[in-house]
């Protein structure tokens, strides 16, 4: 999620309307840093252009100066589109299997037994489309299912992309999205669509009752109270420069509990980056005490 890669369609629109000259792409360059944490290159300029074409023309407007110009006097009103525009929400049920493994095998088992009566809060920063919160939920349902452990479990999902949000919010996915579930997981998480809606499945609703799916930008205030068990920020900080990355990685100490987990993408690392966290799996990381 939010990477900035060119999937085809810059080439075809960068000549079918007007031009992102020096003067805007240097503004739109320092606008994302500012307020994403993404740094584009040079090279990204086409990309950029092509990417934005389409916004452009929803708003109605003729060049790249006056998106600018909108860009100056509300930065938030903006902000959520422009992401989607310039992001790839990459994302798959059960990436990086391994995550879950640890999450069924280990973590999950001794936090239902710990916390029995108490909250278990996982958040999944940078959720985009809704699949990984629900292959969260898959994996809690089940534990809670089997433990029959009385707890306030909760998952937060966040993004900045209102495209993404919907579409995570809807819970509805074509069948060949679920190549990462199991048969078993299939039939018992995720209800077949009929009519219309043939070839499509959306997840149960008791997945949707244990997620809640809020707009955040991570460079900005967290409104969250409480601490978190587990945090899920995979494929976000990848594209992000070295400041961003740190003090992200220190807020996200602040939020977890002592000894919480923080996990990140597969090309993703803290080295150097922070003195709050142990490395004791792959792109798993855990709070010091």
């Amino acid at each position: 999620m939010n990477a900035l890669v060119d999937n085809g369609d810059a080439a075809g629109l960068a000549g079918a309307g007007p031009s992102l000259g020096e003067a805007e792409f240097a503004f739109l360059r320092e606008f994302v840093l500012q307020h994403c944490g993404i740094s584009l290159g040079d090279h990204k300029r086409q990309l950029v252009q092509g990417r934005l074409l389409r916004r452009l023309r929803a708003l109605g407007l003729s060049g790249f100066a006056d998106y600018c110009d909108l860009l100056r006097r509300d930065p938030d009103a903006e902000l959520g589109e422009l992401a989607s525009c310039i992001s790839t929400n990459v994302t798959s049920f059960f990436r990086e299997m391994h995550h879950y493994d640890l999450l069924v095998d280990e973590l999950l088992p001794r936090w239902l037994e710990e916390k029995r009566g108490g909250r278990l809060r996982i958040w999944s920063a940078g959720c985009s489309t809704g699949e990984e919160p629900y292959a969260i939920a898959m994996v809690l349902a089940e534990a809670l299912e089997r433990t029959g452990a009385g707890i306030d479990a909760k998952i937060l999902a966040t993004d900045l992309s209102p495209q993404a949000l919907a579409a995570a919010r809807k819970g509805v996915y074509p069948i060949d999205r679920l190549g990462g579930v199991s048969d078993a997981r299939r039939k018992r998480w995720f209800l077949r669509g009929e009519g219309s809606f043939d070839g499509f499945v959306q997840v149960h609703p008791r997945l949707r009752e244990l997620v809640t799916i809020q707009p955040l930008n991570l460079l900005h205030d967290w409104p969250m109270q409480g601490r978190f068990d587990a945090i899920f920020c995979r494929n976000v900080v990848i594209y992000f420069d070295k400041p961003t990355k740190q003090r992200l990685f220190a807020r996200y100490a602040g939020k977890l509990e002592d000894r919480g987990y923080l996990f990140l993408g597969h090309s993703e690392s803290m080295y150097g980056l922070s003195d709050d966290f142990d490395l004791i799996g792959r792109t798993v990381y855990r709070k010091r005490p």
